[in-house]
């Protein structure tokens, strides 16, 4: 290799630590000459943060750590005029195109209903077990549905495992042992769209005829294990980064926010939108908050309060990001044939969008825009006759800003590149407008929940349960799952 490439993405990290270099730093990426389609996650050195720009001609220079070579990047001293930024090898106007029709009639989804939630309390560094937790969202959510524990016949969660992420309970072992319910099926595990996979693949097997109610359930305990871990009390795995993770993490990139920052940033550069752009949907979500008793933060928020907080890595600032808390969210999931007798109106499941068609790698999938949000969301739309101008109220991901403007016009709501506008003033997005988003918050100020909560939001609406905060005549929700991993999207709709 040349060890030559262009510089096709970077971001200034001022907030995630990284042993070794002070903030700022950049991350970068930057796309190989000899084959553009393959980049590379790095950082630019002996470079003036200001002086970058995309299409920046850069070469590599190699730092020794211990028996590591790391390749860096810099400047080169020759600057030519910057050439044009390498098209993705997929287009996000190609990906609709890549979609499976359906190779059947009949649709699993009309099999199962969402027949009750549950939350536990939601808070920072409660300082709470994760698993009792657990025990309260689930507890309410069977009697939510008019059950009991013993009609409970399935466990579904993300991601399973250990106690030790903060993002995870002890996984359908410890729940089925807390609860003393014998699951006929079970499913845990990573690779699916966190919490929204765990619920689609209980509608599977209940459709299937194995089970008839099934348990799904998610829990977060971030802002208590971050604290714990700073006070010594939790010692997090040392050991050297393996996987996908080993070609980003060197480097710095120690955040799904640095890879998404560069993303945002290609996104600005190729359809004129601003920080102002993504500020709409965070004062939006600020504003529902304030209207949601279990919100986390429900002060009001001001375009200059946005613009004027600190920086976390550019062009995210503070309330780009969601608040890690500490909650768990569970959702059943009922065969439909007993609707007639659940304590409520059930939901019904109109369509599921699942297909993976972009690059699961950060780096090298779509880059204008989330990776993996084109897929599902063109898939969803092939499976039901409703159309994006049916939707009622959109819960869609945000665990960055930029997640909700990537699903809003991967669903369709606005056209590739007119978010800029769609969002302008914040009135499209409103409660009492076209398209009602994120109607209890948001993980930006109601609380990270990983995507649970927002299912758990659209259920409330389509029963009209919302109380102030609540969308009139709420018939279909649009919620969409995963942040940079495998995603994924539901469309519901209410009994009627």
């Amino acid at each position: 290799m040349s060890g030559r490439a262009t510089l096709v993405g970077w971001t200034v990290s001022h907030h995630y630590p990284f042993p070794g270099v002070p903030n700022p730093y950049v991350v970068a990426t930057v796309a190989l000459e000899e084959d553009p389609r393959v980049r590379l996650t790095t950082r630019i050195v002996e470079a003036d943060a200001d002086e970058l720009h995309l299409g920046m001609r850069v070469e590599v220079v190699f730092q020794q750590v211990e028996d590591v070579w790391l390749p860096l990047f810099r400047p080169t001293v020759e600057q030519p005029e910057p050439v044009p930024l390498p098209e993705d090898e997929l287009p996000v106007e190609r990906i609709a195109s890549l979609v499976r029709p359906m190779p059947t009639t009949r649709k699993y989804e009309d099999d199962a209903v969402l027949s009750g939630i549950g939350m536990s309390h939601l808070g920072r560094r409660l300082m709470v077990d994760p698993l009792s937790l657990t025990v309260d969202a689930c507890r309410e959510a069977v009697a939510d549905a008019g059950l009991t524990m013993d009609d409970i016949d399935g466990l579904s969660t993300y991601p399973g495992g250990g106690l030790e992420h903060g993002i995870g309970e002890g996984g359908v072992t410890a729940v089925e042992s807390a609860l003393r319910i014998r699951p006929t099926w079970f499913n845990g595990g990573m690779e699916t769209f966190g919490p929204g996979g765990s619920v689609i693949a209980a509608i599977q097997a209940v459709s299937s005829g194995l089970v008839r109610h099934v348990l799904c359930f998610r829990t977060v305990w971030l802002s208590s294990n971050e604290t714990l871990v700073r006070q010594g009390y939790l010692q997090p795995g040392g050991g050297r980064i393996g996987g996908d993770l080993g070609w980003q993490i060197p480097f710095g990139a120690t955040s799904a926010a640095h890879l998404l920052a560069q993303t945002a940033q290609r996104y600005m550069h190729r359809y004129g939108a601003t920080r102002e752009t993504l500020g709409w949907i965070a004062l939006n979500q600020r504003a529902n908050a304030a209207l949601n008793p279990t919100a986390v933060y429900r002060d009001p928020l001001t375009m200059d309060d946005y613009l004027g907080a600190r920086l976390t890595t550019t062009p995210f600032g503070l309330y780009d990001n969601d608040v890690p808390v500490d909650a768990a969210i569970a959702i059943v999931v009922s065969a439909a044939d007993t609707a007639g007798d659940l304590a409520k109106p059930p939901v019904r499941v109109e369509a599921a969008g699942t297909q993976m068609i972009e690059r699961p790698e950060w780096d090298q999938s779509t880059s204008t825009h989330e990776p993996q949000v084109f897929g599902p969301a063109a898939h969803l739309w092939t499976r039901t006759d409703l159309r994006p101008d049916d939707v009622d109220v959109a819960l869609l991901y945000d665990g960055f800003t930029f997640n909700c403007l990537s699903w809003l016009e991967g669903l369709g709501f606005c056209g590739i590149g007119e978010a800029k506008d769609f969002l302008d003033g914040g009135k499209n997005i409103a409660r009492d407008g076209i398209l009602p988003l994120n109607t209890h918050g948001g993980q930006l100020s109601h609380g990270r929940t990983h995507g649970m909560g927002l299912i758990h939001e659209a259920v409330v609406q389509l029963r009209g349960e919302g109380g102030e905060r609540q969308v009139a005549d709420a018939r279909v929700a649009a919620v969409s799952s995963g942040g940079l991993t495998p995603s994924g999207a539901l469309l519901l709709r209410s009994d009627s």
